[in-house]
């Protein structure tokens, strides 16, 4: 078998965490679910649909188990392939899957396919088709969604920065396309960085907005950031150099408890946000379906909606942004 030994390795490890031999001969349907980190509220969010999904298919007659396990930190590639790879040998009946890299985890998920186990991708792409289904945002609209609404906050005239996520996150990548698509409609707003990444959590995510303010802070009018942590860390850098309650137009992108206070005080002009407990439930529903010899869609599209002060507290963003999650985590 031609398995990457390091990720090999971390399968062996994730066998030991989720329990070794084949899955019970029993009539209960194994669903690994896997995110790209388990500590962020996105992932949160993800897991409460899961949740969600399995109480509901329960409440059908069906006996489902969830099983989420996810990497420790949302860089590390080799964990989440080795955990891919150990749920394939372990038998598990179907995994829901939120690809760290979209080249990296073609050949576990293709491998779990050809050993007989469905595959279900959410949130991030992958670069092959060899899956049931893609459950995700439509992050390229989202991206175009927060440079359109960027420039009406300009007055389409301005400096602007976008801050990165991660080389290989199929997700914020689109993001940062459609942001960059939508940007090339405004001739007047001039982009003066965007090739530098936050990374995987909030402290290399002030890390290095700190960095990119030092050097642009007095200069630019407006930042798009690409994910929770990215958003969270350059509102805090703003803050901190006394840019922030509207000086320099802040969008980000997902919709953390902290970026809601953030938009409250102020220092958040819009969030792009998804609907994760929608991903979650689809993606196990849709897995559930296809297990059931029922026809799927290849793409199913979860939504995204801008949110700002004007309609922070309609009854529609209060749902995406205050989701239930103890109802289904807390079970």
């Amino acid at each position: 078998m031609n398995i990457h030994w390091k990720s090999f390795f971390a399968g062996l490890c994730s066998l030991w965490l989720v329990g070794c031999g084949p899955a019970a001969k029993d009539d209960t349907i194994r669903i690994a679910v896997i995110p790209k980190g388990t500590t962020h509220e996105f992932w949160q969010s993800i897991h409460a649909g899961a949740r969600k999904a399995e109480k509901e298919l329960t409440a059908q007659g069906k006996s489902v188990e969830i099983i989420w396990k996810g990497p420790l930190k949302e860089d590390d590639r080799d964990q989440q392939m080795g955990l891919v790879e150990s749920f394939t040998v372990k038998g598990v009946d179907g995994i829901v899957l939120a690809p760290l890299d979209a080249k990296a985890l073609v050949r576990p998920v293709e491998s779990a396919q050809k050993s007989g186990i469905p595959v279900v991708i959410i949130d991030s792409g992958l670069e092959t088709t060899n899956y049931v289904s893609f459950v995700a945002t439509d992050n390229l609209k989202g991206g175009e969604m927060a440079g359109d609404y960027m420039a009406q906050q300009l007055e389409n005239r301005g400096k602007v920065i976008l801050l990165r996520y991660a080389v290989g996150s199929a997700s914020t990548e689109n993001r940062e396309n459609g942001f960059l698509k939508a940007l090339a409609k405004y001739p007047d707003i001039e982009l003066i960085s965007s090739d530098l990444y936050a990374g995987p959590t909030r402290e290399t995510a002030y890390q290095n907005s700190q960095n990119l303010l030092n050097r642009f802070g007095k200069e630019v009018d407006a930042i798009f950031c690409v994910n929770e942590n990215s958003t969270i860390g350059m509102t805090k850098a703003l803050r901190e150099i006394g840019r922030g309650n509207g000086e320099v137009k802040m969008i980000g992108f997902d919709a953390g408890s902290q970026s809601i206070k953030d938009m409250e005080s102020g220092d958040v002009q819009g969030l792009v946000v998804q609907d994760p407990v929608k991903m979650g439930y689809e993606g196990v529903m849709t897995l559930a379906a296809h297990l059931d010899g029922k026809k799927v869609e290849k793409r199913i599209d979860t939504g995204v909606v801008m949110i700002s002060p004007e309609n922070l507290n309609e009854e529609e963003s209060q749902r995406l942004l205050n989701p239930p999650l103890d109802e289904y985590l807390n079970q």
